[in-house]
């Protein structure tokens, strides 16, 4: 493989760029899409084309379709993006189109920027040579024909140039923005000062007309993209929205519905002027409309119809809920003030006919807990992006929870160009932080800065708290296993090791990840309660690396328990939580509609161990039978405690003890323990509830509202699910938080201590990590501490941060202590 400069550092499998291909698009007479001068272009294929089954469609930068890659280019284009070879569809059309009397011209010249991963660069290039179309490598003069500041960053032309373009975004037309008070005749509540700040910012970004960042007016009253040398005669139009991203329990909602209420009112609109924001046509109805769309997960819809209930004037607002039973008819819909909805439902309804919240241009859209959408491949991450809206607002406590690449959905939600394609995200932010770049946090840090606002509870670099709670403390209880607990513990630690080592190389260890992943597991559920495992654990593990599931019904159910167990398993494609999870013949677990997309593609092989696949070695998981819902039975009084479970009782009577009115709540990812530590704390006179994700929304809601009663025989202890209780939910009726088991993302784990740590708190708040002594525990607290510096980082104004990766083969290697 030829060397070049355009390869970056950080992931050896991460495509990059091999060079570009000069063609046309033609056909732009036929289409309404308008390229007016130079302009980065996405290709999109249409397979199903009647005319030509290698048909590549080129949008213009607002989505348009603007006309066709010409047939003799599509020819050799169309087979690489089908089968994923080449990624990174886009293409610059390097010159503004001359023509005649303003009419549109017959053809343009462009350049398609060509992707790959180290592994398919030669067959990519055999592809295009054989096809007749030449590839302009980086190193060839010729390349220097694309003026975009990404092709000259690619080629280590520039980077100081690029460095100074992002130390200025954001910089012109910085003005004191003035907090802003809630309209009195819909809010009831009186603003906290940072709510009063937060409401005028959020209000001046979706009135100002100001350019987006990056452009720039000329002196022929044009504009330019200083960072892609984009240039149009028509004024872009603006950001309407941004990245609403206050730490958890700083009241967002309110200020949001603050924000709704205050665009409600007859005197606030769309500031008029914006020559270049054209609008598709919509219908009289739609054009009046104030509706604001509201997208969240399930857990949360409790938490905006309290707040509308408690802080809201009756009926001042009319609200729907789009969940259940809805109406397809969107003359209904924009009706109402406030139109709630979750992401769920929205991938559902995604490319379906006849779906109102797609046909609707929204006033203005709310993503709520907006790190749902970290995977841009997920359907419901496109389907949020799809919607229409004039204004386009992130709402979340933890925009980043793994690596900076989560925030690039969120770029994409916001149509924040250039970041809105996945290339230059990758080469201009994602790539310099993964090589450890400190112009790559820079970057970030500045772009975040041009378009989001954030502030946290506590006192920072001596700041001052932007708002007077109680403090918060965490504290971590480290527990010594008992004798036996820690043989069965270093038994099975030593096994893991030993397995590992056998594993040996990477493709190994890879082909056999499940068989790792179920050594983590049952070791961080060891430090638990050995009752959280099968008595004969080996029987729990494939033998070989190709044993077959499909011959081996109990191992397909294992694998599912698998999943089932570890509440934070995430599909190692998408890196989400598999949606309608499947197995492979070859034991690895993935989302149905990863491993499909995969199988389409001409290498048809599994991912992790490269094993060739077919739809026939799907297997859908079987549902794992949960036990009694009462765990009291399932451990009972003569049976010994479990070292942890015996620290946590003696925490809880300690802390009853000093205030018999206070209220703990346990957090655990493992739902089988929630139901173990049911039996021990009735006999030690607690009166418990417990809150789960195998509960309905509304038992959920029924649960929370017991837990906030006050009284001699009021709850006094909320045994919670991290997924059930970590988002949405509003729990200060306690004081105390005990994390019975660590997560490896410190963002669940915060989001799970606010819920109690919020406004509306008015005791001095603790939180207790469990952790065993010599343990994978304290691995994951290292993790942990990685995410934590990428975070802090990524919003602070100093401070280095190396890009985190995925829990990757070095990771699993830590987490097994090796």
């Amino acid at each position: 493989m030829a060397a070049s400069s355009s390869r970056g550092g950080g992931d050896d499998n991460e495509p990059y760029l091999l060079g570009l291909v000069v063609t046309k698009i033609v056909g732009l007479h036929h289409y309404s899409g308008t390229i007016s001068g130079r302009a980065n272009v996405t290709l999109v294929r249409e397979p199903l084309n009647p005319h030509d089954d290698n048909a590549i469609a080129v949008h213009n930068n607002r989505g348009v379709k603007a006309g066709h890659i010409e047939r003799g280019a599509a020819s050799a284009l169309a087979p690489l993006l089908d089968s994923l070879l080449i990624a990174n569809n886009i293409a610059i059309v390097p010159k503004a189109p001359s023509s005649k009397s303003g009419s549109k011209p017959y053809s343009l010249i462009c350049q398609v920027h060509i992707f790959a991963r180290p592994a398919a660069a030669e067959t990519v290039k055999k592809a295009i040579k054989d096809k007749g179309l030449a590839l302009v490598a980086p190193n060839n003069p010729e390349f220097f024909f694309s003026e975009s500041a990404f092709v000259q960053e690619r080629t280590q032309k520039s980077d100081r140039d690029v460095d100074k373009l992002f130390a200025h975004v954001g910089k012109d037309g910085d003005c004191r923005i003035e907090p802003m008070e809630a309209p009195e005749d819909v809010v009831l509540s009186a603003l906290f000062q940072h709510q009063k700040e937060a409401l005028g910012w959020l209000v001046h970004r979706e009135e100002s007309c100001d350019l987006p960042p990056f452009w720039e007016e000329d002196k022929d009253g044009g504009y330019k993209n200083v960072l892609t040398t984009q240039d149009t005669k028509e004024r872009p139009a603006p950001l309407r929205g941004g990245i609403f991203a206050d730490d958890m329990g700083l009241g967002k909602t309110l200020t949001l519905l603050s924000l709704i209420a205050r665009s409600k009112a007859p005197n606030v609109g769309v500031k008029k002027g914006n020559k270049g924001a054209k609008r598709r046509k919509i219908d009289a109805a739609e054009e009046g409309s104030r509706t604001t769309l509201v997208v969240c997960p399930p857990s949360v819809f409790s938490s905006w119809v309290t707040q509308l209930e408690e802080h809201t004037k009756a009926g001042s607002l009319k609200v729907y809920m789009y969940h259940g039973e809805r109406t397809n008819d969107k003359s209904v819909l924009l009706k109402y003030d406030i139109v709630i909805t979750t992401y769920s439902i929205l991938g559902t309804e995604f490319g379906q006919e006849g779906s109102p919240v797609n046909d609707i241009e929204w006033f203005r859209v709310i993503l709520d807990e907006a790190h749902v959408i970290k995977n841009s491949a997920a359907r419901q991450t496109k389907a949020v992006t799809a919607l229409n809206a004039q204004r386009r607002w992130v709402v979340t406590g933890t925009p980043i929870q793994n690596s900076s690449l989560d925030l690039y959905p969120l770029m994409a939600f916001l149509k924040f160009e250039p970041f809105s394609i996945k290339s230059y995200w990758q080469s201009l932010i994602q790539r310099p932080l993964g090589k450890g770049d400190k112009a790559g946090l820079s970057r970030l840090q500045n772009l975040l800065g041009a378009i989001s606002l954030r502030r946290t509870k506590d006192a920072e670099s001596g700041s001052k708290s932007v708002v007077a709670l109680p403090p918060k403390t965490v504290v971590a209880c480290y527990i010594e296993l008992s004798t036996e607990e820690r043989e069965y513990y270093d038994q099975m630690e030593m096994e893991g090791r030993n397995k590992m080592l056998e594993f040996g190389d990477r493709e190994s260890i890879l082909r056999n990840y499940s068989t790792v992943l179920f050594f983590i597991l049952r070791l961080r559920q060891l430090c638990n309660d050995v009752a959280l495992c099968p008595i004969d654990m080996k029987s729990w593990f494939p033998n070989s690396s190709f044993e077959d599931v499909s011959k081996n019904p109990e191992l397909l159910k294992k694998l599912a328990s698998l999943v089932d167990d570890g509440e934070d398993f995430d599909c190692p494609i998408c890196l989400s939580p598999p949606s309608k999870t499947v197995i492979t013949s070859c034991t690895h677990i993935y989302c149905q509609t990863c491993i499909l997309k995969i199988l389409k593609s001409s290498s048809s092989r599994c991912p992790i161990c490269r094993r060739s696949l077919s739809k026939e070695d799907l297997f859908i998981a079987p549902e794992v039978q949960h036990a009694d819902e009462d765990g009291s039975e399932n451990l009972g009084s003569d049976k010994p405690l479990s070292s942890k479970v015996q620290a946590l009782l003696e925490l809880l009577k300690r802390s009853q003890k000093e205030d018999p009115s206070s209220k703990s709540v346990v957090f655990s990812q493992f739902r089988k323990m929630l139901l173990l530590l049911e039996g021990p704390l009735k006999r030690a006179g607690f009166n418990i509830l417990r809150l789960d994700g195998s509960m309905s929304a509304k038992k959920r809601s029924d649960v929370i509202k017991q837990f906030a009663v006050v009284g001699p025989d009021a709850p006094t202890v909320l045994l919670a699910s991290l997924k059930a209780a970590g988002a949405g939910v509003n729990l200060t009726a306690a004081s105390t938080v005990y994390l019975f088991d660590p997560w490896w993302n410190p963002g669940v784990e915060e989001q799970a201590m606010d819920r109690v740590h919020r406004i509306g708190q008015t005791r001095a708040v603790k939180a207790v990590r469990l952790i065993v002594k010599g343990s994978i525990e304290e691995r994951i607290l290292e993790l942990q501490e990685r995410k934590k510096r990428l975070i802090s980082g990524a919003f602070g104004r100093k401070g280095g941060a190396k890009e985190n990766k995925e829990m990757r083969i070095e990771e699993l290697r830590m987490m097994m202590g090796l």
